[in-house]
C-alpha cells in the first residue's frame, strides 16, 4: 500500500507525559491527535481534524501542561482512543475518496507517536489497530533525502527545515495544530519546483515476531541487540514481541536466557533490525509488562549469538516448518519413545508431520535428558497439547509450556556443550625422569578442539573417515585421527578426530552430525582432548555415561601418607622394567658402565594410565610398545622415582631391586571376577611380592 500511495495524512499525536524527544518513554496514555489530508498529485490540502483523546487514567503531568498547555479539563469529556481511531479512519477514508484517490499513508515528524506511543498502547489495551498505522514517512528522512546539505536527520527540526526552503515559521499557538500546519508547508514545497521530491522512504512497523533460528556464522551488530530483565518465567518471544510492539525485531532476535538447570531465568536478549530501533527499545526501560516492570540495557552480538546462534541441522530442519508453535515438554521418562509421546498428546494435539515433529533433547554421547520439543501447526493443538501439563507419562509427571525457536537452541547448545566426563579426579602418578619420551598423544586440556565420530561401519578405514569430512580435512591436526578398537583389538565403530581450533571443531560437529557413510549415519560430537585421552586409554561407555579407565580413579591410599616414610634409594633392574607379559616388544636395554642401566622406557604421563585392556590405536605415528605398559607405576611411586632420579649409593650398590616396603602397596581395579591369587602374581612377574601380600 505504501510504495502506491497517492495521499499523504499530515499526522501528530500528543500524551499526557513527555512529549517531544521523550514521547512515549514514560507510558503516558495518548490525549491528543491532528491530522491533515495532502493530495500528492494536485498538491490539494483537505480540512484539519483536532481530537481529545480521553485516557484511562485521568491524570495530565506538569511536564505536559508545561509543553502543551493542555490541561485535564480539555480531555475529561473526549472520547477513548479506539473511539477516536474509529472517527480517524473514517474521516480519512471518506476525504481520500473525494479527491478521487485510493489509497494514503501516514506523514509524521518523528516515529516516535507511532512506534513508541501509539502500537504500545493499542496492545495494552488490546486494541486492532487499522493497517494505515502499519506504514509512514517520516518528513525529516524525506527532507534530509530531498535537500543532503540541511544536516543530519537527529538535528532537524520543523524550525530549520522551514528556515532551510525560506518558508516563515508557522505562528499558531494551538499544539498539535501548529505541527500539522508546518509539516503541510514542507511537504507542499518539496514537492514543487525545483525540488520536486517524490516520497519513497517507507517504514513498517511488523504485524508480528518472525521466529526462527540465527547461525553462530551470521554478524551480529552489537548496536541492534538488548538485554531485558525481570521478565515472567512463563512469558514467551510473542510476550516479548508485545512488550516492545511498534519496534522490528530481526527473525529469530528473540533469546530466552536459561539458568544452569535449563529454566527460564527472567532474562532474554532481543536483537533489533538497526540501532534505530534499539536505542527506542531502550527508552522503554522500566516500561511495565503486566504488573512487573522490565529493565532493559545495552547487550553485544556475541552474547546474543552464544545464547541463540547455532548450525544444527537437526535443529533447522524441525525449524523449518510453516506456521509453528512450539511447545517444550520437560521431565520425560528417558525411555520415552516418539510414539508414547504422540500417543500423550493424544488425537486433538496432532503433532505437524507425526515423529518428524518431535525434537529429544540428548547428551553428546547419545542419553536422553529428558526434554523435548513438539511443534504444532496452529494455535489451538498447542493449547489442547498444554491442558496435559503435569499429567502423568509412564510413572513421571510431565510439564508443558510456550517455546520459541532460540530457546530450542539454546537448549541444544546447552547440552552438546556439556562436557562427556563432568569432572576429572587429578592424577595420582607422579611424573618420572626419562631418557625417552614418545608423543603418540596430546597433553589433556579441557579445550574442545577434537570430534567423536560415532556409528562408523566397521569396514570403515582412514580413507573412509577423511572422505566423510569432506571440505574440513583440511582442517585436521597431522597425525589427529585415532580410530578405536575393542578388547579384541577389532573397530568399535568409534573414532576421534583432532581439530586445529575449538571453533573448526563445532563447525565439523554441527555440519557433519548425522551424515551417511557406506548406509549408515554417523553420530559427530565436539569433545575435548582430555576427553579422547580417557576413552583411548580404555574409558568405555555404559547407561551412566563415559566411565575413566580403573587407574584413573583415586588410589586406595592418598600419596602424601607415603611422604612421612623415608626410604633410601633403589635400584630398578631391567628386569622390573621389561616383564614379558606386559611388554609386546621391549626395546634392548642400553649397556653401560655405570652398574645402574640406563632406563629406555616409556614415563608415566597425566594422560595415561595403567590398564591391560586399552581401547586404543593411533594414526600415524602408532605407538612402538603396547600402550599397556606405559606408566605402569600406578602406586603413589615417591619411592620409586627416587630411585629412578637419584644417583647409585656405595652402601646400597649390592642391595637387591626391591622397592622399598612404604612405597609397595598398589590397589588394582578391573579385575575379571574370575580372576585368583596366581594370576595377580604372574601379572607382577619381575616384581619382588611380600608373603601373603595378596588379600
Amino acid at each position: 500500500m505504501a510504495s502506491h500511495s497517492d495521499t499523504l495524512v499530515v499526522f501528530f499525536g500528543a500524551t499526557a507525559g513527555a512529549n517531544g524527544g521523550k514521547l512515549g518513554s514514560d507510558e503516558r496514555e495518548i490525549i491528543l491527535l491532528v491530522w491533515q489530508i495532502v493530495d500528492l498529485r494536485e498538491k490539494k490540502v483537505g480540512k484539519l481534524h483536532e481530537c481529545f483523546v480521553k485516557p484511562d487514567t485521568l491524570e495530565v503531568t506538569d511536564q505536559c501542561k508545561e509543553e502543551t498547555e493542555l490541561t485535564l479539563d480539555d480531555v475529561v469529556e473526549a472520547e477513548p482512543l479506539d473511539k477516536v481511531l474509529q472517527q480517524f479512519q473514517q474521516s480519512v477514508s471518506s476525504e481520500v475518496k473525494g479527491f478521487g484517490r485510493s489509497s494514503f499513508t501516514l506523514c509524521v515528524n518523528s516515529p516516535l507517536i507511532i512506534r513508541q506511543a501509539l502500537h504500545p498502547e493499542a496492545s495494552k489495551k488490546n486494541l486492532v489497530l487499522p493497517e494505515c498505522f502499519f506504514s509512514f514517512v517520516d518528513v525529516r528522512k524525506e527532507f534530509q533525502k530531498c535537500c543532503p546539505n540541511a544536516g543530519p536527520v537527529q538535528k532537524l527540526t520543523l524550525a530549520s527545515m522551514l528556515e532551510y526552503v525560506g518558508l516563515p515559521a508557522v505562528s499558531e499557538q494551538s499544539v498539535g495544530v501548529g505541527e500539522v500546519r508546518s509539516m503541510v508547508q514542507l511537504t507542499l514545497c518539496v514537492l514543487a519546483e525545483p525540488y520536486n521530491h517524490t516520497f519513497s522512504c517507507f517504514e513498517t512497523v511488523n504485524y508480528k515476531l518472525d521466529s526462527g533460528t540465527c547461525s553462530k556464522t551470521e554478524p551480529v551488530d552489537s548496536e541492534t541487540v538488548i538485554r531485558a530483565r525481570g521478565l515472567p518465567w512463563q512469558s514467551s518471544d510473542q510476550d516479548i514481541a508485545r512488550f516492545f510492539k511498534g519496534l522490528n525485531i530481526a527473525k529469530g532476535g528473540v533469546a530466552l536466557c536459561l539458568n544452569a538447570q535449563g529454566r527460564r531465568n527472567g532474562e532474554a536478549l532481543v536483537h533489533f533490525i538497526n540501532s534505530e530501533h534499539r536505542d527506542l527499545a531502550l527508552e522503554r526501560h522500566k516500561h511495565h509488562m503486566g504488573s512487573r516492570y522490565i529493565e532493559v540495557y545495552k547487550a553485544t552480538g556475541e552474547e546474543f549469538l552464544k545464547i541463540a546462534g547455532g548450525m544444527s541441522n537437526e535443529v533447522a530442519q524441525f525449524l523449518s516448518k510453516e506456521n509453528q508453535v512450539i511447545i517444550r515438554m520437560r521431565g520425560l521418562p528417558f525411555t520415552a519413545t516418539p510414539q508414547e509421546v504422540l500417543s500423550f498428546l493424544g488425537p486433538e494435539s496432532p503433532v505437524t508431520d507425526d515423529a518428524e515433529g518431535l525434537l529429544f533433547v540428548k547428551y553428546p554421547d547419545g542419553r536422553p535428558t529428558g526434554d523435548a520439543f513438539v511443534v504444532f501447526s496452529c494455535e489451538e493443538y498447542a493449547q489442547n497439547a498444554l491442558k496435559k501439563h503435569k499429567q502423568i507419562l509412564g510413572k513421571r509427571y510431565i510439564e508443558l509450556f510456550r517455546s520459541t525457536a532460540a530457546e530450542v537452541q539454546q537448549v541444544l547448545n546447552r547440552y552438546m556443550s556439556t562436557p562427556l566426563i563432568s569432572t576429572l579426579p587429578p592424577s595420582p602418578v607422579m611424573p618420572v625422569p626419562v631418557l625417552t619420551t614418545p608423543s603418540f598423544l596430546p597433553a589433556a586440556n579441557s579445550t574442545r578442539d577434537c570430534v567423536r565420530l560415532r556409528g562408523l561401519p566397521y569396514t570403515a578405514g582412514i580413507e573412509d573417515i577423511l572422505e566423510f569430512m569432506g571440505e574440513h580435512t583440511v582442517d585436521i591436526k597431522p597425525h589427529g585421527v585415532h580410530m578405536v578398537l575393542n578388547q579384541q583389538g577389532r573397530p568399535s565403530g568409534d573414532a576421534f578426530i583432532q581439530m586445529k581450533s575449538s571453533d573448526k571443531a563445532f563447525m565439523v560437529a554441527q555440519k557433519c552430525h548425522k551424515k551417511t557413510m557406506k548406509d549408515r549415519y554417523v553420530e559427530v560430537f565436539q569433545c575435548s582432548t582430555e576427553e579422547m585421552s580417557i576413552v583411548l586409554m580404555g574409558g568405555t561407555l555404559n547407561r551412566s555415561g563415559l566411565s575413566p579407565p580403573p587407574c584413573k580413579l583415586p588410589c586406595l591410599s592418598p600419596p602424601t601418607a607415603y611422604a612421612a616414610f623415608p626410604a633410601p634409594p633403589a635400584i630398578l633392574s631391567e628386569a622390573a622394567l621389561y616383564q614379558p607379559p606386559l611388554l609386546a616388544a621391549p626395546r634392548t636395554p642400553v649397556t653401560s658402565h655405570n652398574p645402574a642401566h640406563a632406563l629406555a622406557y616409556y614415563p608415566p604421563q597425566p594422560h595415561l594410565y595403567m590398564n591391560m585392556n586399552m581401547n586404543y590405536t593411533a594414526y600415524y605415528p602408532s605407538p612402538p610398545v603396547s600402550p599397556s605398559t606405559v606408566g605402569y607405576f600406578a602406586a603413589p611411586p615417591g619411592a620409586v622415582a627416587a630411585a629412578v632420579a637419584a644417583p647409585p649409593h656405595p652402601a646400597t650398590a649390592a642391595m637387591p631391586p626391591v622397592i622399598p616396603q612404604p612405597g609397595a602397596l598398589v590397589r588394582m581395579q578391573g579385575l575379571p571376577y574370575s580372576t585368583g591369587v596366581k594370576d595377580i602374581l604372574s601379572f607382577f612377574q619381575g616384581y619382588q611380592s611380600k608373603l601373603g601380600g595378596v588379600p
